[in-house]
């Protein structure tokens, strides 16, 4: 009966603490969702009981997905990916330096088949001047928008051979540096929206960097260490935040939500 009512208390507890979040688990032993079973491991508390019972069922509904799965299904790779994180892991959940890491290394594997090629790996449709597009999340609707950062994005993608791989190799340099005592570092920026964007980063003075990135694309840039506000406009929305540069940093930035 007391191990029945610690069990019963542990459950309320967890229950409440996810609701503070906005999250409601009380029926998550009942789901079939993938998702939604993979957000409880990763927000749960580390006792909670039902875990032993999830992880497998999720890993199980992971692997019956890759057993049935096109070829050409975009998910394939992520479900992969997170399949090998739960045989090691409670959960898919990575940690800030282990996420760094994770990054850092896909950005070195990225710049140096670049150095080797003399190509960028980036794919990108040009913008014009209307083909900004903004989803209505409420009516799921798309409308085209005027861009007036089109003719300055395209210029700012279209570098000579030349400055593409002194560009490169500079970001290399960056993700091979150690040194804390380096005056520079690196920022990459991820573009989910669908459309292609600047970001502007001002710092102190004539500090200034501006970085072209496609839409679900990301670009990169070695900036001086410092405080900057970074802006951009994102399919016809401001984006404005300040940040304090003293190590690599990753930054993403998905569609702006329209009522």
């Amino acid at each position: 009966m007391k191990k029945a009512l610690l069990l019963f208390s542990s459950l309320f507890l967890i229950n409440i603490s996810a609701q503070k979040k906005g999250k409601d688990y009380s029926e998550i032993l009942k789901s079939k969702n993938i998702y939604e079973i993979n957000a409880f491991l990763r927000d749960a508390h580390p006792d909670d009981p039902r875990r032993s019972v999830l992880k497998p069922r999720l890993m199980e509904m992971m692997r019956e997905y890759l057993k049935n799965a096109h070829p050409q299904d975009q998910k394939v790779k992520q479900m992969q990916e997170w399949l090998a994180v739960l045989k090691r892991k409670p959960s898919t959940k990575i940690d800030f330096d282990e996420l760094n890491a994770n990054i850092k290394q896909k950005q070195i594997a990225r710049y140096k088949t670049e150095l080797e090629t003399g190509k960028s790996s980036v794919t990108f449709t040009p913008s014009i001047s209307q083909n900004a597009i903004v989803v209505n999340s409420s009516t799921y609707s798309t409308t085209a928008i005027p861009d007036s950062e089109a003719e300055e994005f395209n210029m700012l993608m279209s570098v000579s051979s030349v400055e593409h791989k002194n560009k490169t190799v500079k970001i290399l340099n960056s993700l091979f540096d150690n040194d804390p005592n380096s005056k520079e570092c690196i920022v990459l920026i991820e573009n989910n929206s669908d459309c292609n964007i600047i970001m502007r980063m001002e710092g102190i003075g004539n500090t200034k960097y501006r970085l072209a990135i496609p839409s679900r694309g990301d670009n990169s840039v070695v900036v001086q260490k410092g405080d900057y506000l970074f802006t951009s406009v994102v399919c016809g929305a401001q984006y404005a935040s300040q940040k304090t540069i003293q190590k690599p940093i990753h930054v993403a930035l998905g569609n702006p939500e329209k009522k």
